[in-house]
């Protein structure tokens, strides 16, 4: 498999922790055979999480990610350590280094217990095996190593490899709800706020996996849709729209083609469908002044009539009949208290992985904040969430 063939959300995200110079760095340097990150004798030399998609042998595509030291202190080191507990919601295996010289500390063991709460896969690495000799510790779910060597790192790797097999699941984002040979339309629009020259990721993938299924794909924009059904001998197995036309695409496709959109097959996609349908529900409950958090997974230029900033917020608006405040969020932001929303209305999550989906609708459940998807809202406030929803269910 290419290195540009697996998008960075849909690779493992292997993340390495440790204490400020128990060689956490130069670990990740050994694994990768590249120099991802800054080693100096100095405590504290890695500042920021360094994150790199690559394709590592034996494990394949996945997501290097390198923390800062868990045990930085000041007012600085306090913020570096609030980056380092952010990456944990999206580590899919987490490797803790430890200095092998030393052993594992009461902060080792917190950070074990949180992997522990999580329900991480993790690996206890003990770096410095050089030097440490027959002291360091290696049972199971242990490794010993020496990134100044090289010693043990590649049975390191294959450790690891095994435990993203292990980990591995069989997921589809449509393909489990067509059979080879069956024609499916994909509805595109394509206009200011598409990207020049290329679709957007969730269209691309969703079309590779359909042409991986062998089905036969059209792609259209809205105006088009009623020409290109009008010309089909055949009728389509399946209409998938961009959300933001799920009103006009649900007027111009017959009652007897099922419709869905990338918004709903993501969210079944990212694990977080059944959540995300009770949040839809809250909609319709909104009052003047309620605080709305509207969260994109990605970070792109805003731009006139954005679905975000603009369009969704003008819809509800017009669905709930209430004038609501509205919050914004991009990329890796998240609040960590939630408590002040009435709702959250999300992307679709294609930039994330599902770890971090699942964590920000785990969040939400925690703070009792309904949370919904842009598709399965729109769906919603267009009047067809049903429809949307039900190639989903009958498959089910």
């Amino acid at each position: 498999m290419s290195l540009n063939s697996i998008v960075s959300a849909e690779r493992p995200h292997i993340a390495f922790f440790g204490r400020r110079n128990a060689g956490k760095s130069s670990v990740v340097n050994a694994v990768t055979n590249q120099k991802i990150s800054v080693v100096s004798d100095t405590l504290g030399t890695t500042t920021d999480p360094v994150q790199k998609a690559m394709e590592l042998l034996p494990l394949g595509p996945v997501v290097i990610i390198d923390t800062p030291g868990f045990d930085d202190e000041g007012a600085l080191g306090a913020l570096r350590v609030e980056r380092t507990r952010e990456v944990l919601r999206k580590t899919d295996i987490a490797v803790l280094v430890v200095d092998g010289c030393v052993g594992l500390t009461d902060a080792d063991k917190a950070l074990i217990r949180e992997f522990d709460e999580r329900r991480l896969p993790r690996l206890i690495v003990y770096n410095k095996s050089d030097l440490a000799g027959s002291a360091v510790p290696a049972g199971d779910g242990e490794i010993a190593v020496s990134a100044l060597t090289g010693e043990g790192i590649e049975a390191l790797k294959e450790r690891l490899s095994v435990i993203v097999r292990d980990e591995e699941k069989e997921k589809r984002i449509v393909a489990d709800l067509i059979r080879p040979g069956d024609t499916v339309i994909l509805v595109i629009p394509i206009d200011g706020a598409a990207p020049k020259g290329r679709i957007i990721l969730p269209q691309q993938q969703t079309l590779r996996e359909l042409l991986d299924h062998h089905a036969s794909v059209i792609c259209c924009q809205p105006e088009e849709l009623r020409s290109v059904l009008a010309g089909l001998t055949k009728k389509p197995a399946l209409v998938i729209t961009d959300s933001q036309v799920f009103g006009r695409v649900g007027r111009d496709t017959p009652a007897d083609i099922p419709m869905t959109s990338f918004s709903v097959l993501f969210a079944r996609y990212k694990g977080s469908l059944e959540g995300l349908m009770r949040g839809a529900q809250a909609l319709g409950t909104l009052k003047d002044g309620d605080r709305v958090l509207i969260s994109e997974g990605c970070t792109h230029r805003r731009q006139c009539g954005d679905i975000g900033t603009v369009k969704l917020p003008a819809w509800i608006e017009g669905f709930s009949g209430a004038k609501p405040v509205f919050t914004f969020t991009s990329g890796g932001s998240f609040p960590d208290d939630l408590s002040a929303y009435r709702l959250i209305v999300h992307c679709g999550g294609c930039m994330l992985n599902e770890k971090e989906m699942q964590f920000r609708q785990q969040a939400a459940d925690a703070a009792g904040v309904p949370m919904v998807n842009y598709g399965i809202a729109i769906a919603k406030m267009n009047g067809i969430l049903d429809r949307a929803l039900e190639p989903l269910l009958r498959k089910d």
